[in-house]
């Protein structure tokens, strides 16, 4: 393990372009949620009447322990981000041809398989990483100090964390079948972006909301819209909240599938 790891780090750490999307990653969750405070902020402080409705109506989404809920709505929603880096990560190996050398230096198939998926997992960390500490500053400024209910609604760092792991090696499935940066890159926005939200809503209209089964979506419903958007009317809130049980199974059988494919198709391939 220690080997790979050690690896995987000389690999990268002389890459610029790593540095810069890791730098992007690291400004960007705090960027996205400050920027979803700062709107709410702006509704609350002007001060007539359609502003004290708004606050009735939906409270303070960034208190605890609805910012638990918040931050991580908010930060799935750009997950596309930390998924560049994955895509990196593979299709440079092809790009330079350093699988080839790996295998020359003696490492097996399924190890140069399990340094990406330790690769995918530290990201993963990073990005639950800040999640954590960008909710807790927020709930900690809006509370004013922190208090019993802190934790309460902690559940979402886990939920957070599948789903990003989730979503994450979806990305390194494509870049590992197309094995080209670009084009891997371009696929993975396109499904994400358009492709996949398109089949999801047709889906919600004519196919009995079958599009809950797609690669993306199935973890998507791991974090539902919040409770103050559902208060005004976006989404059935109890149903989003039961159904994340069941997606949590399904998410977890999707991942695994989406890893046994990649050892199988490695072991298989060309070098």
């Amino acid at each position: 393990m220690k080997g790979l790891l050690n690896t995987e780090w000389l690999k990268l750490r002389k890459y610029p372009a790593f540095w810069w999307m890791t730098g992007i990653i690291a400004l960007s969750y705090p960027g996205v949620n400050y920027i979803f405070y700062h709107i709410y902020q702006q509704v609350i402080s002007k001060g007539d009447t359609t502003a004290q409705m708004v606050k009735m109506l939906v409270g303070n989404p960034f208190t605890f322990p609805e910012v638990w809920h918040t931050v991580a709505y908010a930060s799935s929603l750009f997950i596309f981000i930390p998924s560049v880096v994955v895509i990196m990560f593979i299709t440079n190996e092809y790009t330079y041809k350093t699988h080839r050398q790996n295998i020359i230096d003696g490492w097996s198939r399924k190890q140069f398989i399990a340094s990406k998926f330790i690769d995918v997992l530290l990201l993963t960390a990073l990005v639950t990483v800040l999640y954590l500490l960008v909710a807790l500053a927020l709930g900690v400024f809006n509370n004013g100090e922190p208090t019993a209910t802190i934790w309460s609604g902690s559940k979402y760092i886990g939920l957070f964390a599948l789903q990003a792991f989730s979503q994450l090696s979806i990305a390194f499935l494509i870049a590992f079948l197309v094995r080209k940066a670009f084009v891997s890159l371009g696929i993975f926005i396109f499904y994400f972006i358009i492709l996949e939200p398109v089949i999801v809503g047709i889906a919600k209209l004519k196919a009995n909301d079958l599009g809950r089964f797609m690669p993306l979506e199935i973890s998507d419903r791991l974090i539902p819209v919040p409770a103050f958007l559902a208060r005004l009317g976006e989404t059935n809130y109890k149903a989003a909240l039961a159904a994340i049980n069941p997606h949590i199974i399904y998410t977890l059988v999707l991942t695994t599938l989406v890893w046994i494919l990649c050892f199988r198709i490695n072991s298989r391939r060309d070098l």
